[in-house]
């Protein structure tokens, strides 16, 4: 799966803006810095038609385990991000995987009933 970094985002937008690209970075920047600074003001951020950014603090564990030597640690409590997608968002990636094509073997369970059915 391919990965698109920072920079490519920048072209992407200087090109769909018709600006310069230096121009398209700052504004990237400006975009993700800001977002940066608002989650860790502990704001939620959402974004519509696209999703929602929060902060969520998690619980201490205090009797974890360290998987590659058994011993028992503790970790605490910490704070991290969450992102839950729009429901445009949604849509869209639903619609992509649709136009690609899926084979019976990729349906739910009750797609395959149904196709078995009426065969």
């Amino acid at each position: 799966m391919p990965t698109v970094t920072k920079k490519e985002l920048a072209l992407l937008v200087s090109e769909r803006a018709g600006c310069k690209k230096n121009v398209a970075a700052e504004m990237v920047d400006s975009l993700f810095n800001a977002m940066r600074d608002s989650l860790i003001e502990g704001n939620r951020i959402e974004i519509r038609g696209f999703g929602v950014f929060q902060v969520k603090d998690t619980r201490p564990k205090p009797a974890a385990r360290n998987p590659r030597t058994g011993e028992i640690i503790y970790v605490p409590a910490r704070r991290k991000t969450h992102f839950k997608p729009g429901r445009l968002l949604k849509g869209a990636l639903h619609e992509v995987r649709s136009a690609e094509g899926e084979s019976v073997g990729d349906a739910p369970p009750d797609a395959e009933r149904t196709v078995s059915e009426h065969s």
